[in-house]
């Protein structure tokens, strides 16, 4: 087994592969021909979302990657902005028809809030609207896991008392400098599955020194660290890259980190983004 044909199951028994392909920032023109490169490199895990703009390009390199559909796990993400049924229902939809796809296998709601109001205003009722419309098209089949993401405790609490289905997935921001232990802690009792994305902090990370000098003791890179970092936590790790180099340079992570250094590595503080601080899931407003 490597990081590329590990997975974990989902609570409906679904299998979600353990490392996937982060596609935030990869335009809708490049995007068919990285996802075509990464699966031909080994990997099943692609990971899209309706604000990224490139479900079309996603869908086609989906569609003529040479894999058979049944092999590979797509997943998007419902427009955080989306807080209604009927406007959650179309754009399930639109995603469909943008990806050129049957079915996904899974579909999140992309934030509690909209981003230009994230983590302030009250949206609980919203959120169980658009999750009302994703567990039809769930029970429809034509997505087989739903779940969240950038939810706190208390979003996830909104759906579990009120929703019929339980979020198979919450996909937060986790990286070494920045481990919310105890949301992960409370997810995981709960048989919801974390993905971790910007593992590698955006690309920040690899300036930092501590981080640098527990890789080399390994013999790797600060990126194959951070990766395999939130693979020893749990969680499905989602690196984005479209260099066909770094897919696979990513996807070389089989080694173990140490129980001192895993410590080290949940004990740091590294939240410098860069000029991506603006972003609302970087700074948290």
């Amino acid at each position: 087994m490597t990081a590329l044909t590990e997975t974990y199951p989902l609570a409906n028994g679904v299998r979600i592969p353990t490392l996937g392909l982060g596609t935030w920032f990869i335009d809708d023109g490049s995007a068919a021909e990285a996802v075509r490169q990464a699966i031909a490199i080994g990997y099943r895990n692609i990971d899209t979302a309706q604000a990224y703009g490139n479900e079309r390009g996603v869908g086609e390199g989906v569609r003529t990657s040479g894999v058979p559909r049944e092999e590979l796990f797509v997943s998007t993400k419902l427009a955080a902005e989306i807080k209604d049924y009927p406007g959650a229902t179309a754009a399930i939809d639109e995603s469909l028809a943008k990806l050129g796809l049957d079915y996904v296998d899974l579909m999140l709601i992309h934030s509690p809030q909209p981003w230009n109001d994230f983590r302030c205003g009250d949206y609980a009722e919203g959120n169980l609207e658009a999750w009302r419309a994703l567990e039809e098209a769930h029970a429809a089949g034509r997505i087989r896991a739903i779940g969240v993401s950038n939810f706190l405790q208390t979003d996830l609490e909104n759906v579990l008392e009120h929703g019929t289905v339980a979020p198979h997935v919450n996909q937060i921001l986790v990286h070494a400098g920045n481990t919310p232990t105890e949301l992960i802690d409370y997810c995981q009792a709960r048989d919801i599955v974390v993905e971790a994305y910007s593992p590698i902090a955006h690309g920040e990370i690899v300036t930092n020194p501590d981080v640098a000098a527990i890789a080399e003791r390994y013999g790797v890179s600060v990126p194959q660290l951070c990766i395999r970092y939130t693979l020893q936590l749990g969680t499905v790790s989602l690196p984005k890259t479209a260099n066909p180099d770094h897919m696979r340079a990513n996807a070389q992570v089989d080694f173990v980190i140490s129980e001192d250094d895993m410590d080290a590595l949940r004990a740091m503080a590294e939240t410098d983004y860069g000029e991506n601080a603006a972003f609302p899931v970087y700074s948290g407003k």
